[in-house]
């Protein structure tokens, strides 16, 4: 390892913890070490203690055999016990030559290095530091589910826990999910502390359900309701949006007792309405499609993102029919007027544009009464003429026969 001028020197870095007491460390335990000297096969580390730790250097070798790290630089490690005076640490064991840690990475949750050899029943063939066999079922390879997992698996070199230890090391049981669970349950704490609502998160597309699309946003995943992927009605999200897509969210709920964040595509995206207030105005007409039909009316599409309700009362040109299906179907274009619009709620009352509303029809009754009367006046003074004419011979008759 070349050292620059501007690197602390070996002998530096250990007179700097020198004044530090003993550090107790527990199997298993993590811990940040600083990386303060090189020789053949360890690295030396400052750990935080009088007692210098050791990693083994291979863990550090890049794939052109290179040291990927320098004297000054921190790196997390795991320790794994006290021996000769030294304390031995390790990244993930596996990663380097050392392959006789297996037991104490089981026992301390300590993380393995595998190689992902073969597709066998129920899961695969893992082999660990090139010679140790293990196994690890299909259900812990990951956090979801792979159609193809053995295209998706095989030949990947991936970092495991040990969940069972048997027959001194001829029976040993991998997860990758155990110790992604425990990564993102870390990621999450870091999320509490970042995410607020109204915010924006950038994330990929995990999982699509009927109901929404779920987003892994780096530690946990947040829900896109159906009803937030977009300003239109939205019948199929596999239309939409698909699984490992990159999107950009803002945040609509948190709730962090429920784990569930609760996300929007569709505010990220032009607010149609913000068009609709200026080119949709009450007693205008225009052109729509049925969208879809209710018992109480019908709703069309003015423009993308924006419906219209054609009340049931309004349908039927006159009579009275039990669903807007019996006179409209979906798809269908149609003329409409827009009687009423209220940009808070966004909803906007229409009409078809040969409809004649009942105020209208009441001013006609009355118009056509008022000509029926007019017309039948003379007609009443004559009966009441007739009448009168009728009654005074009758008063004549009974005074004759008295």
């Amino acid at each position: 390892m070349n050292q620059e001028t501007t690197e602390p020197s070996f002998a530096d870095l250990f007179q700097e913890s020198s004044s530090k007491s003993l550090r107790r460390l527990e199997p298993g335990q993590k811990i940040t070490a600083t990386i303060v000297g090189h020789s053949g096969n360890s690295v030396f580390l400052d750990v935080g203690g009088k007692n210098e730790g050791i990693l083994e250097s291979s863990e550090l070798m890049n794939k052109e055999g290179e040291l990927s790290a320098t004297i000054g630089d921190k790196v997390e490690v795991y320790f794994l016990k006290s021996t000769g005076g030294a304390q031995l640490f390790t990244i993930k064991l596996g990663g380097g030559k050392n392959t006789t840690h297996l037991e104490e990475a089981w026992r301390n949750a300590i993380p393995v290095e595998g190689l992902v050899k073969e597709e066998i029943k129920g899961g695969f063939d893992i082999t660990l530091g090139g010679s140790v066999r293990a196994f690890c079922p299909f259900s812990q390879m990951g956090l979801h589910r792979v159609d193809d997992a053995g295209a998706e698996y095989t030949g990947r070199h991936m970092t495991f826990l040990i969940t069972r230890f048997e027959e001194n090391g001829r029976n040993i049981v991998v997860s990758a999910r155990a110790l992604l669970e425990q990564e993102r349950e870390q990621q999450k704490e870091a999320l509490q502390e970042s995410l607020v609502e109204g915010g924006t998160v950038h994330g990929t597309i995990s999982s699509i359900r009927d109901f929404g699309a779920f987003v892994d946003i780096g530690g946990v995943d947040g829900l896109i309701p159906i009803s937030e992927i977009g300003w239109s009605r939205v019948e199929d999200i596999k239309e939409h949006l698909t699984v490992g897509q990159e999107v950009t969210a803002v945040i609509k709920k948190l709730d962090w007792k429920a784990g569930r964040i609760t996300l929007s595509l569709k505010e990220t995206l032009p607010n149609p309405w913000d068009m609709a207030r200026e080119n949709f105005t009450e007693g205008s007409t225009h052109s729509g499609i049925v969208a879809r039909l209710t018992t109480f009316g019908a709703f069309v599409t003015l423009a993308p993102g924006v419906d219209g309700l054609i009340h049931i009362s309004k349908l039927g040109g006159g009579r009275r029919i039990n669903h807007p299906r019996e006179v409209l179907e979906e798809g269908q274009e149609i003329e409409v007027k827009i009687e009423g619009i209220d940009n808070e709620t966004r909803k906007i009352s229409l009409a078809p544009t040969d409809y004649v509303s009942s105020e209208s029809e009441e001013t006609a009754e009355k118009d056509e009464y008022k000509k029926f009367t007019s017309k039948n006046k003379p007609v009443k003074k004559q009966e009441e003429a007739v009448g009168s004419l009728g009654a005074l011979l009758q008063e004549k008759l009974k005074n004759l026969s008295k």
